[in-house]
This record gives C-alpha cells, structure tokens and sequence, in this order.
C-alpha cells in the first residue's frame, strides 16, 4: 500500500524466498516516510515485524521451530474505497488463514482484515482484525501463550533500548515479568524513539468490545519490543465455533514525539473510522 511514491504498508505471505511460518506486515511508515519495522532478525527469526500469534491446543505459532505451527494464507484480497480526488478513504487487506501443525492438521482457522485509512495526515493509521476459531468439524480450541504472545511488534534496531513506552493512565500500574520485561493494563500504549537520524511515535490502540482489556508486553532491553495480549499466561481461553476470538487493535504512526494528548486525541479518531467501517 502506498500513498504517492512511499510504502506505507507492506504485507507479505507468500512469493519467492518467502520462509516464514507466518504472514506478517514487514513495513509499516510514518507520514515521511520512515519504517519503524524490524525483519530478519538472526538470533530472532521468528521476530517479523508487525504479526499475530499464539498456541492453540498446545501447538505453538509464535516460535519457528521444528515442532511450531504454520499460518497458511488460504485466500488474500486487496479493495480501496475512494474520497475526494486525489485521496483514498481506506484500503483493505482481507483473507483467510489455516493454521496448521508439523503434520498438516489443521488446528484453528482465522479471519484476518488489515485495514489503512486516508485522510489522516499527521499520522499513519490502521486497524488490525483478528478473527480466530475452531477449523471445520471440531467444536472448540484452547487458546494459551506467553505473556508476549498476542499482536506483537519487533522495532528497528535503532529504537533497541530507547526505555519510552507511555500509557493512557499516568498511573498505570506494571507488573515486571524479568529485567525490563513488564505487562502492563491499559486502553492504549506508546512508544517514541530514534530511526534513520529522526524520532518516531508508534500508538497501539485496545477497541473496548475486546474479549479482554489488552495487557501491554513491553521491553526494552537487550531490545525492544511490544505486544498486545489477552493475558493468555494467566488466562487461557477456550474459543467456541460460535463465538469465535474476535480482536480489534489501532496503530497510529506519528513523525517526532507526541504527547499524551495527542496520542488520545489519536485514540479517539481510530475508534471513530473503526466504529463508521463496523
């Protein structure tokens, strides 16, 4: 996805040389121009920039490791809606995925929407949908994980112990996990640091129709990191074929640093395009 000649958003699932476990987004823009996404990481492998992940019925598709699980991208699908001349209003990703294990049985089907939005020039801005079920014939999966597994970001290394992650609640309380590694409730988080000789602000938005309030996984060093989670380490979940894991989460891209109230003004605008795209 492009806006001019830029790459906002790049996503990618399959095509030559593609041998990750997972589709994923690689490259994800400020409004300049400046990718704070990280691939390739060779002591992390499994660390693909913007991606979604976590173990169903004990099979793990966070890792990629010899017994993990796959996310096969079944069918993908790409439509713009259009705004004023010379604008687009939103650009859709949308397809199906199979998650499958080292044998090819198929353990949970997803529905997967990414959605960017125009007409939001400060910022880039987009919605990441997660629709998780049981596959056809089996009646419900167990859903369990780390307590980073989730909707999970791996930033450039650059950004690698830039300790600034900020909370909608100034007194949002942190649960530390092990050295900087904290988990953290909260309707939304942000992270400001250093890429390409400028400075970044990446938002991470919790829609409030979420199964469960979103527990922020953030560190930041030997590197940073974060995640969006449902507290899978403490609560594993159980997910019906009626009522499928259904998670909403925003991302807002800023140039420079923003502060608190920019950030929730951010907050109040994806609510705003999500709740008018249903």
């Amino acid at each position: 996805m492009t806006k001019g000649d830029r790459v906002q958003l790049e996503y990618v699932s399959s095509g030559k040389g593609f041998k990750a476990f997972k589709p994923y987004v690689r490259q994800l823009s400020s409004p300049g121009g400046v990718n704070l996404l990280r691939d390739n990481v060779a002591n992390h492998i499994h660390h693909h920039a913007l991606m979604f992940a976590v173990a169903v019925d004990g099979v793990d598709f966070w890792s990629e490791q010899e017994n993990s699980g796959k996310q096969l991208q079944k069918s993908l699908s790409f439509r713009g809606t259009g705004g004023k001349p010379g604008n687009w209003a939103r650009r859709l990703l949308q397809g199906e995925l199979e998650w499958v294990s080292t044998d090819g049985k198929a353990i949970a089907k997803e529905s997967r929407t990414i959605e960017l939005y125009g007409g939001t020039p400060d910022c880039t801005m987009l919605t990441w949908r997660t629709r998780l079920s049981p596959p056809a014939g089996k009646q419900s999966i167990q859903v369990t994980g780390s307590h980073y597994f989730g909707l999970g970001i791996r930033f450039v290394e650059s950004m690698d112990k830039a300790d600034s992650f900020m909370f909608a609640e100034i007194d949002a309380k942190s649960t530390v996990i092990r050295g900087s590694e904290k988990v953290t409730p909260s309707k939304w988080v942000a992270f400001t640091g250093p890429v390409e000789g400028k400075v970044v602000t990446v938002a991470v938005f919790d829609h409030p129709q979420n199964l469960r309030k979103t527990h922020w996984f953030t560190m930041h060093d030997p590197f940073s990191y974060l995640s969006a989670t449902i507290n899978l380490l403490r609560e594993p979940l159980t997910v019906k074929a009626d009522q499928p894991l259904d998670l909403r989460y925003g991302l807002a891209v800023w140039d420079g640093k923003v502060d608190r109230e920019q950030v929730e003004k951010g907050y109040g605008r994806w609510l705003e395009l999500v709740e008018g795209g249903k």
